[in-house]
């Protein structure tokens, strides 16, 4: 491996500029916008992509026509982190006249994270045909709007010209994405443009999207295109794409390929195929899926299917099913399993007593018991849940709350907002909410923090959120560390599937990727788990708990570098801006809404073979700096 420096172990002033941005000094950020050395403009400027101060709107505006075209293109992705309406017009009047290709296709896209629906017009100009960048660039800025739900029937009719196999990579996957991720569409008059490309582009990542897109098809040839789908496409994304897609309406003439997809060589699909029958089967005994059930070797898919059992079961088979379930959390040896289990028996509100007895068992693991709160409020959230029990579940809150535990009181408080739920009159003692909240130890348990604020702000009707409350432990950049770390310095991941080599991005995340090299370091993540695997998503671990609410004692600031998620992007997990910790995942296939939103700071390089086989419960054995 190489050992060449990192970019801010020579140069002082770029280590300046990206303190000021850590720690959210426009008012010096500015100041290297004017810098005489473009390199220093270009590093402001990508400063304010993490910052996102609208103060600084004018500075950016003016940068959008600097001399250079790396400082525009850096301006351009700055000012469509900041969002701000304002810069509209300026970015589609510098489209017009940019001459540099690469920063005209970062203004497109950067307007489309500006325009609002009045606005809309200036992203649908149809550049010349002969300019493919300006194709891929227009294509991301009608993504970006859609995304945030800006869009018009004639945007939709760019975006599905912008599919068609001639045009650029670039375009069809933006294209492809705007279709999947813009809510509300009907898009039963585009059916045939994209079952084409759901079928034979030649790219996986836009088959995936268009294969999303399909959900949002009215038409009676749908079932057998998406039972087609999953019956042939090699690449497993796309069957899993092609199993949410399916829904209730057409559950008969797709479950026998569904059915089948039960015994997928991927997992993945295994388990996204066990969900769609817990979700949309209709007519079926309980009986059938509890006996297929017991034929199945994956614990993962086995207990869905088992959860789908108890759903779908007739009122005098749940009994029999649910004494089944109960005894294979007596007799599992996995905590993960035994979660699932109770996962499962969320299904059945006669199974209230188990379930809580599990979840607050003395000195049960961190991960049963929320697995076990999370069961309890699904179960009250049901229909058939008994009035008579209302109370119980009240006491069952007060329990949670009283105890220690960040994942049963962050649970129970964000139970208690759930307007369905009607807690108002049901839960009063909002002096246990405020006792368990000067409990929390912030910064680390911050979204417990905020759940109960968030309880606190609704039980009392408040119509203005209560501010977070400043995260003072924030972690500085610990710059004599980053100034030892290579510009090519790798990780490997040691993991119960095998290993997973890592390139770290310190120059574009130098404060995760000192915080990652110092856990590391520390033998922090050894013997972790993985414990939240979403198919054709992300495997997701680090967690001192297991389970998804554990964190360091310190957090870190979002750290917004020109850099995208596609397959193997390591991120930062968050429970919002600036409140990263110690929680990594990576991401199965290009998932783009995650842009700028997680702080990148990895990428794999090898090992994404075993990226797709990991699944919740495997084994992170250590992590080593190569």
């Amino acid at each position: 491996m190489g050992t060449a420096p990192n970019q801010f172990a020579a140069d002082s002033i770029l280590r300046r500029i990206a303190t000021a941005q850590d720690q959210r000094q426009t008012a010096v950020l500015r100041t290297y916008l004017q810098s005489p050395k473009s390199s220093y403009r270009r590093a402001a400027a990508m400063a304010f992509a993490s910052v996102q101060d609208r103060a600084a709107l004018p500075d950016l505006l003016s940068a959008l026509s600097d001399a250079d075209s790396q400082v525009r293109q850096a301006t351009a992705y700055a000012l469509g982190q900041t969002a701000d309406s304002a810069a509209a017009p300026v970015l589609a009047s510098q489209i017009a006249t940019e001459t540099d290709a690469q920063a005209r296709r970062y203004q497109w896209e950067a307007l489309g994270r500006c325009v609002g629906r009045t606005s809309l017009p200036l992203l649908l100009r149809v550049p010349p045909s002969t300019d493919t960048l300006q194709a891929v660039g227009q294509a991301w800025g009608l993504y970006r709007a859609g995304l945030r739900g800006v869009t018009s029937e004639a945007a939709v009719r760019r975006v599905v010209t912008l599919l068609a196999a001639a045009q650029p990579y670039g375009a069809r996957l933006a294209a492809a994405n705007a279709l999947a991720r813009t809510a509300r569409l009907d898009l039963t008059q585009y059916e045939a443009p994209i079952t084409a490309a759901a079928t034979a582009d030649a790219r996986y990542p836009v088959r995936v999207a268009a294969t999303t897109s399909l959900s949002k098809v009215k038409s009676t040839a749908l079932p057998a295109t998406l039972s087609g789908i999953l019956r042939r496409d090699a690449d497993y994304r796309v069957r899993v794409a092609a199993l949410r897609a399916m829904n209730a309406g057409m559950y008969l003439p797709v479950k026998e390929a569904a059915w089948a997809a039960l015994d997928d060589a991927s997992n993945q699909v295994a388990v996204t195929a066990a969900e769609f029958f817990l979700t949309h089967a209709t007519g079926e005994t309980g009986k059938l899926f509890l006996d297929r059930a017991n034929r199945l070797a994956n614990w993962r898919v086995r207990s869905t299917l088992l959860a789908a059992a108890l759903h779908h079961a007739a009122a005098e088979e749940k009994p029999g099913i649910r004494a089944v379930i109960e005894q294979r959390f007596s007799t599992a040896t996995d905590v993960y399993e035994k979660s699932f289990l109770l996962k499962a028996l969320g299904e059945d509100p006669a199974a209230y007593a188990f379930v809580e007895q599990a979840t607050f068992a003395p000195n049960q693991v961190p991960v049963i018991s929320t697995y076990g709160i999370e069961a309890l409020v699904a179960l009250r959230s049901r229909p058939d849940f008994p009035v008579a029990q209302q109370p119980l579940f009240v006491s069952t809150l007060e329990k949670a709350l009283a105890t220690n535990d960040v994942a049963l009181i962050g649970t129970a408080a964000t139970a208690l907002r759930e307007p369905k739920l009607e807690m108002r009159g049901a839960f009063r003692n909002t002096e246990l909410l405020r006792q368990a909240q000067s409990r929390i130890a912030l910064p680390r348990d911050i979204e417990a923090w905020q759940a109960l604020q968030q309880a606190l702000d609704f039980l009392a009707n408040k119509t203005t959120p209560t501010p977070l409350p400043s995260a003072a432990a924030q972690h500085p950049i610990d710059w004599a560390l980053v100034q030892t770390i290579p510009a090519t310095q790798r990780a490997v991941v040691h993991t119960s599937r095998g290993d997973v080599v890592l390139r770290l991005r310190v120059e574009e995340a130098p404060g995760s990727v000192a915080s990652f090299v110092q856990l590391v370091r520390q033998g922090f993540y050894a013997n972790k788990n993985f414990h939240r695997v979403v198919p054709n998503f992300v495997a997701q671990g680090g967690c001192p708990r297991g389970d998804g609410w554990g964190g360091t004692d310190y957090t870190l600031r979002s750290e917004f570098a020109d850099l995208r998620y596609g397959e193997g992007a390591v991120g930062l997990a968050s429970a919002g801006k600036d409140t990263e910790s110690c929680q990594w995942f990576i991401t199965h296939a290009p998932t783009h809404h995650l842009d700028g939103r997680y702080t990148i700071f990895a990428q794999v390089e090898r090992g994404m073979d075993v990226v797709h086989r990991l699944d919740i419960g495997d084994r992170i054995s250590s992590v080593e700096l190569l």
